[in-house]
């Protein structure tokens, strides 16, 4: 595809071939020469590893670790993290159970989840630590894990006692068990004399 990008000689804007991650992958793929043989060989492993991890998907959450721990994350970050994937698997089980259909509806509702708690959407709590395509919750200290853990299991368990159906109740719901952390983090702010908001 070609998309209009900036000359760095002229700064002017030219129509200029690019590609998405696949489709330069592909493009490495059908490259003749041995200089591209490295890349070849590790597109080769990956692929390997990752139906390995299809036979056996243990091999990913063991892989999950390893990227954590070279990417400098403490065991006790670890372990938090791979607890708050399981509070959010029960959130959206809850949802499922409500009728809410993964995707839109899914994304809608986690954006009221976190700014119920945080006070900013997802979009704008990314742009606060200036992520792009990194995961938030990767990015998150362990207070901001524990208060967004805080408000999925809060949502959780008032869906569950409140038993919504669809998509407006249960988007109140999520904003219930939002608030609940968000009355957290203002509390724990006020004691210690500054946000929590990394």
């Amino acid at each position: 595809h070609q998309l209009k990008m900036q000359s760095r000689k002229d700064g002017k804007m030219y129509k200029t071939d690019c590609a998405n991650t696949a489709q330069l992958l592909r493009i490495i793929q059908s490259i003749p020469s041995k200089k591209a043989e490295p890349f070849k060989l590790w597109l080769a492993e990956v692929g390997k590893e990752r139906l390995d991890e299809m036979a056996d998907p243990e091999l990913a959450f063991e892989r999950m670790i390893r990227m954590y721990r070279a990417k400098g994350y403490s065991e006790k970050w670890i372990e938090q993290r791979l607890h708050s994937i399981d509070v959010r698997k029960a959130l959206t089980d809850e949802w499922r159970r409500s009728g809410i259909q993964e995707g839109r509806q899914y994304a809608v509702l986690t954006n009221v989840l976190t700014k119920s708690w945080s006070g900013k959407t997802v979009k704008e709590y990314k742009e606060y630590k200036s992520l792009h395509k990194e995961n938030l919750r990767d990015n998150m200290t362990n207070v901001e894990l524990a208060l967004n853990q805080l408000a999925e299991i809060s949502a959780t368990l008032i869906s569950q006692a409140k038993n919504p159906n669809g998509f407006n109740q249960t988007k109140q719901v999520v904003h219930e068990g939002g608030s609940i952390a968000g009355n957290a983090r203002k509390e724990l702010e006020k004691q210690i004399g500054h946000s929590v908001i990394s």
